[in-house]
C-alpha cells in the first residue's frame, strides 16, 4: 500500500506531462482537423468568392480541409455571431471585410464589440467597390446618374448588401456628398440583388468589383465609376467617383480574424499560410480574376489597420447622419 502511496504521484505527474505535451504536439500540428471558414454574405458575392479563393488555397497548404460556411444577413453580423459561438480553437475563422468596421458605430446595438472580441490573423485582399446600374436606365455616366436622380427626387432607390456593409455606406456618401434623395434598400447579399438590379427595380448599387465584374463584363450591367480615389487597374476604362464628386472615396479590404481566445500557435499558422498564398502567382491570378489585388498584413499590423478602419467609418456614418437599431 504504501509502494502504491509512493508510486501514485509519480503516475499523475507523468501523465500530466504527457496531456501536456500531447497539447503541445497538436498545437504545433495545428490545424489536425477541418477548419470551419465562415463567410458572413450569401454565396456569389465577393465576400464569398474571396473565402473560397483562400479555403482553396488552405486546405492545400496546411493540409486539412477548410469548409466554407455562407451565414448571410444582418451586414455580415450574423456571421460573426456564428463566430463568436464556436470555440476559441483555431477551428472557425472569418472572412473580415469594412462591414465589421462600419457596424461599430452605425449599430445602436450589437451583441458583441468586434475589436474586443476577436484577434486579427492576416490581411487578404484590397479591392475597390463599383457603382453599376441596369442598362436600360438612360445614363452612361456618373454626372448623368447624378443630373436624372436630380430631375426625379424620391424617384430612384439603390440597393445594398445589408445595413452596415461598405456598399451600404458607399451609397450613403455618395447621397449625402451629391445631395441626391434616394431610398436605401438592403437585401441580405449583393447577389440577391441583381436579378432586381437588371430589370430596374432598384436603379443602382455599389458592389464590391468581385461579385459586378462579370455582369459588367458581359454587357448585363453598366458601370459608372469606382468607388476608390483613382481609377481601378481591374477596370482602367471606368472612371472614379471622385473625378466627378470630388473628395468621395471608398475603398473596400478583406481579411480574416478568430474569436479572441484562439490559440497564438494558430493564429501564427494561418497567417503564415496567408502570407504565403498571397505571394503565390496562383493565387495572385485568382484575387486578380476577383478584381483584387493582395493585402500581405500580418496579425500585429492587420489588427492596427482594423482599428484604424473603424475610426475612419464612424467618420463616415456621422457625416451621413445615418444609424441601424
Amino acid at each position: 500500500m504504501r509502494a502504491l502511496r509512493q508510486i501514485l504521484p509519480c503516475v499523475l505527474g507523468l501523465a500530466v506531462a504527457l496531456a501536456a505535451a500531447h497539447a503541445a504536439a497538436a498545437a504545433d500540428r495545428y490545424p489536425i482537423r477541418p477548419v470551419r471558414f465562415i463567410s458572413g454574405f450569401p454565396a456569389g458575392g465577393g465576400v464569398d468568392l474571396t473565402t473560397r479563393v483562400m479555403a482553396d488555397w488552405l486546405s492545400s497548404d496546411l493540409g486539412q480541409q477548410f469548409v466554407v460556411e455562407d451565414r448571410g444577413g444582418m451586414g455580415g453580423n450574423i456571421g460573426v455571431q456564428a463566430m463568436l459561438a464556436a470555440a476559441p480553437d483555431g477551428y472557425t475563422i472569418i472572412l473580415s471585410a469594412p462591414s465589421n468596421a462600419i457596424s461599430a458605430s452605425l449599430y445602436k446595438k450589437l451583441p458583441f464589440d468586434f475589436m474586443r472580441d476577436t484577434v486579427p490573423v492576416a490581411g487578404v485582399m484590397r479591392l475597390t467597390n463599383v457603382m453599376v446600374v441596369p442598362p436600360s436606365l438612360p445614363v452612361n455616366t456618373v454626372a448623368d446618374f447624378i443630373a436624372l436622380a436630380k430631375s426625379r427626387p424620391g424617384a430612384f432607390s439603390f440597393a445594398s448588401s445589408g445595413n452596415g456593409t461598405s456598399v451600404h455606406m458607399s451609397g450613403e456618401l455618395f447621397k449625402a456628398m451629391t445631395g441626391i434623395d434616394m431610398l436605401h434598400v438592403p437585401y441580405r447579399g449583393s447577389s440577391i440583388v441583381y436579378p432586381d438590379l437588371m430589370t430596374g427595380k432598384v436603379q443602382a448599387l455599389f458592389d464590391n468589383l468581385p461579385g459586378a465584374l462579370e455582369l459588367i463584363r458581359s454587357g448585363q450591367l453598366k458601370a459608372l465609376g469606382v468607388t476608390v480615389a483613382e481609377r481601378w487597374p481591374t477596370l482602367p476604362e471606368v472612371p472614379a467617383i471622385a473625378e466627378t464628386v470630388p473628395g468621395y472615396e471608398a475603398s473596400v479590404w478583406y481579411g480574416i480574424s478568430a474569436p479572441r481566445g484562439t490559440p497564438p500557435e494558430a493564429v501564427e499558422a494561418l497567417s503564415r499560410s496567408v502570407a504565403k498564398g498571397l505571394a503565390d502567382p496562383r493565387v495572385q491570378a485568382r484575387l486578380a480574376d476577383l478584381g483584387g489585388i493582395p493585402m500581405p498584413m500580418g496579425s500585429d499590423a492587420f489588427g492596427r489597420f482594423i482599428a484604424d478602419e473603424t475610426a475612419k467609418w464612424s467618420k463616415v456614418v456621422k457625416f451621413a447622419n445615418i444609424s441601424v437599431e
